[in-house]
């Protein structure tokens, strides 16, 4: 898998001794949580996690040097049962996500560690990293926080149709993986299908609502691509991961900062 994250961030790299002489109250690791699953004709099985891979260490890159904040392995297998039926898709179910994030979660609360971030790229995974973070907080004592996507980016040049309803394999992540990994599009592969359309508001919607209704990529989407790539660049891949990326650092910056503040 290629990685972006500096050799200096990544924990794995680390020995054992090395490890031990991290102070454990203050130091931060982040666990990528991403996807193996179809995206589309035009993009790799591992977008999610290049995606992942891509913007946390672009982030790291910024963090001060001598703040000890690390990147784990990334967790590449998701729940991704809504792209069941395409082939590549490499599901894990949400008993088996949730169950290895806390086996993770009591390792690193065991070697004495108190701060974890989630950091996730594939929709999939997002309700249950919510149910992960409250409760390694409560069984372990670890302060635990999680973080989505590309935070505060603005994704100038994006329209409001694509911002709505480009969920997956559509001109954002298409953009950032022909910016990182151009080799991997093939751009005679594109292909374009929304959910819904923004003109034509609906009392049900697929997420992000209160009444949403609960869908499979295989009902709506042939090519497995919700969204559309066509207007997608390497240039404003360039330009928005580089935006997400600083955002991401301040927010890192903020969490290995944080301490509860009672009442508050």
């Amino acid at each position: 898998m290629k990685t972006w994250i500096p050799d200096g961030r990544n924990f794995a790299y680390l020995t054992w001794k090395q490890v031990d002489a991290l102070p454990r109250e203050k130091t931060l690791l982040v666990l990528p949580t991403a996807a193996i699953e179809q995206h589309g004709h035009h993009l790799p099985l591992a977008t999610d996690t290049l995606i992942n891979n891509l913007l946390l260490g672009q982030a790291l890159a910024l963090v001060p040097e001598e703040l000890p904040i690390y990147a784990l392995p990334a967790l590449c297998y998701g729940k991704s049962n809504e792209h069941l039926g395409f082939p590549g898709t490499l599901s894990v179910s949400a008993q088996t996500f949730l169950a290895v994030l806390h086996d993770l979660g009591a390792s690193i609360a065991n070697a004495g560690f108190k701060k974890l971030v989630l950091y996730n790229t594939h929709g999939g995974n997002a309700s249950l990293v919510d149910v992960l973070a409250r409760d390694l907080r409560a069984e372990f004592g670890l302060r635990t926080f999680s973080l989505f996507g590309s935070p505060g980016a603005t994704l100038e040049g994006v329209s409001e149709q694509e911002r709505t309803y480009g969920f997956h394999a559509g001109e954002v992540e298409t953009a950032y993986i022909l910016h990182a990994a151009p080799e991997l599009v093939d751009v005679s592969e594109y292909s374009a299908n929304y959910i819904a359309r923004i003109e034509n508001p609906e009392l049900l919607r697929p997420e992000g609502s209160s009444a949403n209704f609960a869908w499979l990529t295989k009902d709506i989407a042939p090519s497995g691509v919700l969204g559309d790539p066509t207007a997608a660049t390497a240039e404003n891949g360039d330009r928005w991961s580089r935006e997400a990326a600083a955002r991401i650092a301040q927010i890192l910056v903020a969490m290995y900062d944080f301490e509860p503040r009672a009442g508050a």
